[in-house]
């Protein structure tokens, strides 16, 4: 997750971490008032580490009725991944898939589930439901909300994880097609302890990325047993 990280930080972040990132968003509508962006973008290109904007700006262009001069700015600026969500702003779920279905000719798409209002429940067989529906209409991977601090989606407002609700993902779904949201340690460490050392990780702090190895690789205390000694 990069939040609007200046090119010197970026610099730092590739230089000790490259290896370890499959993929860059640009968080909600950051790309907007980054200055630098084209260098952002060559600089992650050169590592050919892809970038996505947060969801929230394609929610912003949708809900101005500007998703065809979003598509050509994304294009404009060479960004060959798009995120497509209805977190915030109400969209019909026929018109969601269209659009996945629609982007997905030109783009690599990742859709997102679930409210970034943590009072919002969703039940969970909602949830596998939608992920596979999004899956079919053409997304590369289905982004299972969490939002930046672990407050909604998949975790309770305590930051607690709503495991039931993993679960009933796993059990109905390939998981390899879902990214969790875990922005925290704790929660990284979960989803490895459940899923492995693959699954895949979202909303990952750039100071973070090197501790989310050392989890991956049974390095660390909280996942050293499950890894290295089990």
């Amino acid at each position: 997750m990069d939040s609007g990280l200046p090119l010197p930080a970026v610099h730092g972040v590739l230089e000790s971490a490259a290896e370890y990132i499959d993929i860059v968003k640009l968080g909600w509508g950051t790309s907007l008032v980054t200055k630098g962006l084209d260098e952002k973008l060559a600089l992650y290109a050169s590592h050919a580490i892809p970038v996505v904007c947060g969801g929230t700006l394609f929610e912003a262009a949708y809900a101005r009725g500007v998703i065809d001069p979003y598509k050509q700015w994304l294009s404009r600026h060479a960004i060959t991944h798009v995120e497509i969500a209805d977190g915030v702003v109400a969209m019909p779920r026929e018109e969601k898939l269209a659009l996945i279905a629609d982007f997905g000719t030109d783009f690599t798409v990742l859709s997102e589930v679930g409210s970034k209002d943590s009072a919002a429940l969703v039940a969970p067989y909602q949830w596998v439901r939608w992920i596979g529906e999004e899956l079919a209409a053409g997304a590369w991977k289905v982004i299972a909300e969490g939002r930046e601090d672990g407050s909604a989606g998949l975790f309770r407002p305590n930051g607690e994880i709503r495991s039931g609700l993993v679960d009933e993902i796993a059990h109905g779904l390939d998981v390899h097609r879902v990214i969790f949201d875990a922005p925290t340690k704790a929660a990284q460490a979960w989803f490895i302890r459940r899923f492995g050392t693959e699954v895949n990780i979202g909303n990952v702090a750039p100071a973070e990325v090197i501790g989310l190895e050392t989890l991956r690789l049974g390095l660390r205390a909280d996942t050293l047993r499950a890894i290295l000694l089990e």
